[in-house]
């Protein structure tokens, strides 16, 4: 018997290649290079433009990713669902992207954009393009094909840094040459971002048009369709509900805090330090991929529940280790930002356990993705919503950036703790919380340990950080030693 935790980890890291490698490179490369050519006001455009891009995305994508998923993983009817789904993304993106490059005035106008609706006429493009294009992904992914998968994300990622140092880097400093002339225009400046991600995701939908051809072999299904969609419309809500956890921060800080404080350069520091905590952010990511549909071809077994719950503990466990090295060795994080963007360091800890306890929110999901129950995480995702919303409203004048860290964390504890409480009702899973609550006390109390105590230890920092992460790690083995010895042996 094939060992399903292996399975499930094996395809998260091989998803990682398309997943993680892609943003890692965005990371290693993008990152430092924006946040050392352009101003923090700048960067603070790109982070508010890209946060709106998250909002759209949940809507146009209206939970057709999930429901693609539940009704196509154990269905004899794999083609026509596929059918059915990719032809509603495809209308909706459509009309998506005609109303905005219609209407790009007004709104550019309404976002503090006059001067540029170019911005609308590429953001909805790449909008309409990349939510298209999930339900293709989707496909892959159902298919186990993460090879193809990472493939096409790479090559997408590498077309993007590509363009942006050929537009941002080499052109600025050859603009006297008659071919650079022709295709560069210093006034775009920031621009750019947009146009490289824009042809970035054109050759992303051309790479994908086999897996796109493949849908018109059945009809469109309009009963399956409203099936579906009765499904996925509460995944709507959850998500738009979940990309203002994610996202809104980034809107209001540029109007709550003070102008004297030039918001458009807190904004700039709050999306450059977020970054620092893309480890967790990628493994959370690459996990949720592989994941959901191994979560659902496993629904049948017998012992699943347990398998869940210890897939939870794993998770966890990793996670922690994830947030104990970018902790630990943050004097050397910091170093892919720029100078001006390091004020803002002391907010990683927070963001960095804020993503884990998103991770846990989505292990937990599964309670209610299983039982049809998705009303519930709409509910769930809604009230955590409304914590972002107070947190923010209230605290953002006084406390800038800093708040919408904490907000993340308190938003996604509560929503963790109510789920749990819900799924022991209706879907009761064997979670092991008492020792997931030891496990995080005990990386917590290691990172103040190191905070407090062993900064001015005349060890080298370096050597310290070693020994809490191998202690860290070796505690797990031991207290977890029963269950690895489990799924090794299987």
């Amino acid at each position: 018997m094939k060992n399903p935790i292996k399975q499930l980890f094996g395809q998260t890291a091989v998803y990682g290649l398309g997943i993680v490698l892609p943003r890692l490179l965005n990371y290693l490369l993008l990152t430092p290079f924006y946040t050392r050519i352009f101003d923090r006001a700048t960067y603070g455009v790109i982070t508010e433009l890209y946060a709106y891009v998250v909002f759209l995305l949940v809507i146009l994508s209206y939970g057709m990713e999930t429901g693609y998923f539940r009704y196509a993983s154990n269905s004899e009817q794999k083609e026509k669902v596929y059918s059915t789904v990719l032809s509603s993304l495809f209308v909706t993106s459509l009309v998506f992207i005609v109303l905005a490059l219609t209407w790009s005035g007004p709104i550019s106008s309404t976002m503090g954009y006059g001067q540029h609706p170019e911005y609308i006429k590429w953001l909805a493009a790449i909008v309409g393009i990349d939510a298209f294009t999930t339900i293709p992904f989707a496909r892959i992914r159902l298919r186990n094909q993460p090879i193809k998968y990472a493939i096409i994300r790479i090559a997408e990622v590498t077309i993007n840094i590509g363009l942006n140092l050929f537009f941002l880097r080499y052109c600025p400093r050859h603009a006297d040459s008659e071919l650079v002339s022709l295709i560069y225009n210093e006034n775009i400046g920031v621009g750019y971002v947009l146009i490289s991600n824009l042809v970035a995701s054109a050759v992303k939908l051309l790479l994908l048009i086999p897996e796109i051809l493949g849908a018109f072999r059945s009809r469109f299904d309009k009963s399956l369709f409203r099936e579906i969609l009765k499904y996925s419309y509460p995944l709507l809500i959850a998500g738009l509900a979940g990309t203002v956890n994610e996202a809104l921060d980034r809107v209001l800080l540029k109007h709550l805090i003070p102008l004297e404080q030039n918001p458009m350069e807190q904004l700039g520091i709050y999306g450059a330090n977020y970054k620092l905590a893309v480890l967790m952010t990628l493994f959370v990511q690459m996990f949720k991929y592989a994941a959901e549909p191994f979560f659902f071809s496993k629904s049948g077994d017998k012992d699943a529940r347990k398998l869940y719950a210890d897939v939870m503990m794993f998770f966890v466990v990793a996670g922690l280790f994830i947030f104990l090295l970018v902790n630990l060795y943050l004097d050397y994080f910091i170093l892919f930002i720029g100078s001006d963007f390091r004020e803002g360091v002391q907010i990683v800890p927070v963001v960095l356990m804020a993503n884990l306890m998103m991770g846990i929110f989505f292990n937990l999901s599964i309670w209610y993705k299983l039982t049809n129950l998705t009303r519930y995480g709409a509910v769930l995702v809604l009230l955590g919503a409304m914590i972002t919303v107070f947190v923010n409203t209230i605290f953002i004048p006084v406390y800038g950036y800093v708040a919408s860290a904490w907000a993340h964390l308190f938003c996604y504890s509560v929503m963790v703790l109510v789920s749990y409480l819900w799924s022991r009702k209706h879907y009761p899973i064997p979670y092991k919380v008492g020792r997931i609550l030891v496990y995080i006390a005990l990386a917590v109390f290691i990172y103040l340990i190191n905070e407090l105590f062993l900064q001015e230890s005349s060890l080298p920092k370096e050597l310290w950080s070693l020994l809490l992460l191998v202690s860290f790690g070796a505690i797990v083995i031991w207290r977890e030693r029963k269950t690895f010895n489990h799924y090794k042996s299987e």
